[in-house]
């Protein structure tokens, strides 16, 4: 996909998820994705994303998001957990432990490291974009009704 080159804010309502989808852009990068209520202000409804996310969620067919450009702007170990949930493919999941062993430098009987794979899905700025509902025994970044509906969508 084309880099994201147009700055501001996102939104758009999904009657699936019964919120909005609202993502902030900049410099050819999506920053962060949320789930509000209601949408900021200045939020514009009209992007190639955004097209893409409801693709997505109307379920017709297998959407990915690997080729978005998404600005991962937390610490190096957390970040490279989460490049680690864009390579779980669309419909399949994995546990905590399995996705400790996926990221390089891990051990999945190390509780420290457990604990860091567990933060970084917490932490994480983009769900959807990075999938971390596919993870089934972990915290998600989104709401637990919008992770459950996005579980439900690829059959989880």
């Amino acid at each position: 996909m084309e880099d994201v080159t147009d700055a501001g804010i996102y939104a758009r309502e999904s009657s699936y998820l019964d919120r909005y989808v609202q993502f902030g852009a900049a410099s050819g990068r999506i920053l962060s994705v949320s789930f509000p209520t209601t949408p900021e202000d200045n939020a514009e409804s009209d992007h190639p994303v955004l097209d893409r996310i409801f693709e997505y969620l109307d379920g017709l067919e297998e959407i990915e998001f690997d080729d978005v450009q998404v600005a991962l702007t937390v610490p190096t170990d957390q970040r490279a957990v989460l490049e680690q949930v864009r390579e779980i493919p669309y419909g399949e999941q994995v546990d905590v432990k399995a996705l400790a062993r996926m990221t390089p430098e891990l051990d999945p009987d190390d509780e420290d490291d457990i604990i860091l794979v567990r933060t970084a899905l917490d932490e994480n700025p983009a769900p959807i974009l990075i999938p971390d509902h596919r993870v089934r025994d972990g915290p998600s970044a989104a709401p637990p009704t919008v992770e459950q509906r996005l579980r439900s969508l690829e059959g989880l």
